[in-house]
């Protein structure tokens, strides 16, 4: 057991350190008001009733092939068609990569939108256009993190409709991706510190995985916790910290939440993995992904609202092992041989297991699942036998939370190259998830110059959306 002298939550220390922030790693990179400052804002819900309570937001950083995956076209001439087989599924009609056979049996609780589109061919820009909804200013690799840039989904969910189950609104984990650079849209933006996601950046997978700085130790108690808590207000008040500090305002507010998380057994179980039986932790796949994809499972069962879960860090690599879905160039035949030992395994394991473990626990009614990534591939098989990116045509995939499962919407051209009917845009997904959660699509938020600002440019995938 850790001792009060060099345990992460030594209030002493954070005195000493930072009174804003919390920890040697600042709160696994969280700012105290980032946290638990809460906006006094509300979306009208009276117009979308909720039927999501949680979104499990799952980004495919690099790019899926959906011509290879969900929306293949075994008909197309040599050079465009796949080099994998289609298999049928459990919604007939419709077959997806030979490669996915888990999969295969749990469409009828997905809704593919095969006909998404937009223009960012860069990993960056097509990014941070996936994970807020919204167009970037330009199609640069070199995009980074600006202060009038979107916010990302979790964040505006913060915002607008906070969750009030003693739980944070938006957890991240377990990178923050980035080409080159930080990819813009995983943060709160111009909406403050106060709507960052708890970011975790510890791997789900370890043996030991736990997060320290929700523990205190046995010897400190809630008491000499608040006994300490009243000391850090006097040297606040000496310093004249809250009258210098902009980011600082409300502190008493936040300090009085901290403690009551602190000694909160609900938020500390929740992230304690040790605790599923190992049948469900192996039917998960001991991989980074698939437990953080389990550790979303627990969250959203104890009131998380919004799980952002990453499949890597980084775009791609010459691995076998780790990387994102970029497999279009390095090695010959790389993608399809890279594809089916490592991205499509964890695939099959991890997203049927998801699905059908949250709806054994009658949670998949209440938890809209995401399944995406920033832009699909080239129709045309390069000189390398991959595909390159094209953000012209891709395939989202929904599940849960009023999803209405085994549909389709949308359609590709013969080649799978362009929209031919229904084309849908990044916007329009996002206003569906926030339909989905009883968050009207037309609520505003407002800049750093105080300018009103659409959560959404688009609108809900009405025909997805099922009845009741």
């Amino acid at each position: 057991m850790l001792g009060e002298r060099n345990h992460l939550w030594d209030i002493r220390s954070l005195l000493r350190r930072d009174v804003l922030r919390i920890g040697g790693a600042g709160f696994l990179g969280l700012t105290i008001p980032k946290f638990l400052s809460a906006s006094n804002q509300g979306a009208d819900e009276a117009a979308w009733p909720v039927r999501a309570k949680s979104v499990i937001f799952l980004f495919q950083f690099g790019g899926p092939s959906h011509v290879d995956l969900f929306d293949m076209k075994p008909d197309a001439p040599d050079g465009i068609r796949s080099q994998f087989s289609p298999i049928g599924t459990s919604v007939p009609g419709l077959s997806i990569c030979e490669h996915l056979p888990k999969t295969a049996k749990v469409m009828d609780r997905v809704a593919l939108v095969r006909s998404v589109h937009h223009t960012m061919k860069n990993h960056n820009s097509a990014s941070y256009h996936a994970l807020t909804g919204v167009t970037p200013p330009l199609d640069d690799q070199r995009l980074r993190k600006l202060p009038d840039l979107y916010p990302a989904y979790g964040s505006v969910v913060d915002n607008v409709a906070p969750a009030h189950s003693g739980m944070p609104t938006f957890v991240s984990y377990p990178y923050v991706i980035g080409d080159g650079s930080e990819t813009p849209g995983q943060d709160s933006s111009f909406l403050g510190k106060g709507f960052d996601p708890l970011l975790i950046t510890q791997d789900p997978n370890e043996p030991h995985f736990q997060l320290p700085e929700l523990s205190i130790p046995a010897n400190l108690s809630h008491d000499r916790l608040t006994d300490r808590r009243r000391m850090q207000q006097l040297i606040n008040r000496q310093s004249r910290l809250l009258e210098s500090s902009a980011e600082a305002q409300g502190l008493d507010e936040t300090y009085e939440k901290v403690l009551s998380m602190l000694t909160a057994p609900k938020v500390r179980e929740a992230f304690d993995l040790s605790q599923e039986p190992d049948q469900v932790r192996e039917s998960y796949g001991r991989t980074t992904y698939g437990q953080g994809c389990l550790l979303a499972r627990r969250l959203v069962e104890a009131g998380v609202k919004f799980v952002n879960v990453y499949f890597s860090k980084g775009i791609g690599g010459q691995s076998t092992t780790i990387g994102g879905w970029d497999t279009h160039g390095f090695n010959n035949t790389r993608m399809y041989k890279i594809l089916p030992e490592f991205h499509l395994p964890i695939t099959d394991q991890t997203l049927p297991t998801l699905l059908l473990d949250l709806e054994s626990r009658g949670l998949l009614d209440e938890t809209l699942v995401v399944w995406m990534g920033e832009f699909g591939r080239s129709p045309k098989i390069n000189g390398a036998v991959s595909r390159d990116h094209w953000p012209s045509c891709n395939t989202v995939l929904l599940a849960g939370g009023g999803i209405r499962g085994g549909s389709i919407y949308g359609a590709s051209d013969k080649h799978g190259a362009y929209p031919e009917r229904d084309p849908t845009t990044f916007g329009d997904i996002a206003a569906t998830m926030y339909a989905l959660m009883g968050i009207d699509p037309e609520t505003q938020i407002y800049d750093r110059l105080n300018r009103p600002l659409p959560i959404a440019n688009g609108r809900p995938i009405r025909p997805i959306i099922g009845q009741g």
